[in-house]
């Protein structure tokens, strides 16, 4: 559990207290937890983050019902007419995420999403959509804990760490190592591409929260066979043969591996498989094209989730929400074109 200041931890306690809908695991994450480049936290300007917040839950229906009737200021109109049955039925398209957002409670404004402990597992554990599993590669602080998510978590973290060695050369920097861990989740998402995403967002999180990264990954990193990196240390070495590599490559979650193989016979004239398997993920981990594939690959399990939820945003927040909201990105994406031109 990464530490934060007693005040914000109070204070992240004291918001998910709050809600009387029975919450399984939940967290804190971003720019209002951890400090980002970019961001005052100060309360001195303007770009005083919001707080944002996953609660997993068993039952969507039953937690929006309760919710709706204890908080139905944070749902839209129209939510609040159809009901909890059609935010659940709602929240289960795309990554699985229900969002409210521009809710002042503590005093601050936050924005916290809904999910379902299997989804997010599910997520973890397979990167189905990498939309929860993405945002759990960086650092997060944990509010209330569950068993099963801390297991998938750890899983979670090594497979970001062992599709970033797969992407990187022998040897390379800790701050490589969290760009590409931080990057995978952004990869493929449409806000990174359209004016509503801040260009240099990830160098912003590495920059401010490396001291996090390294308490995250390195027990990790040092675990696997063939790494070798000091913990005094900002150089990291790791075995590049294509035995050590297939070891990485054969333990990535499923539906990236499903993705990379696919990938590979429709642009390879190689036969497909071998007959032993392990001459099979050999070749592959040997192949000079395995970074880029595996980089195609997250891309396309990340972007048409990550779509669906943009597209999601405008019927959970309602319209002038998400104006607003859209408005703010827009404007962190203008100060950041700004700041690099």
């Amino acid at each position: 559990m990464l530490p934060v200041a007693d005040s914000t931890r109070a204070l992240l306690e004291s918001i998910v207290a709050q809600f009387d809908a029975p919450i399984r695991y939940a967290f804190a994450y971003g720019s209002g937890v951890f400090a980002q480049d970019g961001y005052s936290t100060d309360g001195s300007s303007s770009a005083v983050p919001m707080l944002d917040f996953m609660l997993a839950v068993t039952h969507p229906a039953h937690f929006h019902s309760i919710n709706m009737h204890q908080h139905p200021s944070h749902y839209p109109l129209h939510a609040r007419v159809l009901g909890s049955s059609y935010v659940s039925r709602l929240e289960e398209l795309g990554p699985g995420v229900w969002f409210n957002t521009y809710v002042p409670m503590g005093g601050v404004m936050i924005k916290y999403g809904v999910t379902t402990v299997d989804n997010l597992c599910s997520d973890l554990l397979n990167w189905r959509s990498l939309y929860l599993a993405g945002r759990m590669h960086k650092p997060l602080r944990i509010i209330k804990d569950d068993a099963r998510v801390r297991l998938t978590q750890q899983v979670n973290l090594t497979s970001a760490v062992r599709a970033a060695l797969l992407t990187l050369p022998a040897e390379f920097s800790e701050v490589e190592l969290f760009e590409r861990i931080a990057g995978i989740s952004y990869s493929g998402d449409p806000r990174m591409v359209l004016p509503a995403e801040n260009r240099g967002k990830v160098g912003n999180i590495v920059r401010k929260q490396a001291p996090q990264f390294k308490e995250l990954y390195h027990r990790l990193v040092v675990g696997l066979p063939g790494v070798h990196w000091p913990v005094h240390s900002s150089a990291i070495h790791q075995d590049t043969t294509p035995h050590a590599r297939s070891a990485h490559l054969r333990k990535l979650p499923s539906n990236l591996l499903t993705g990379v193989k696919n990938n590979y016979l429709r642009t390879s004239s190689d036969p497909p498989f071998e007959a032993d398997e392990s001459a099979y993920w050999v070749r592959l981990a040997s192949d000079d094209k395995l970074p880029r594939v595996l980089t195609e690959e997250m891309s396309r399990i990340v972007r048409y989730p990550a779509t669906i939820q943009s597209l999601k945003g405008i019927a959970s927040a309602g319209l002038g929400k998400s104006i607003r909201y859209s408005s703010a990105k827009i404007g962190k994406w203008w100060s950041s074109r700004s700041s690099s031109s």
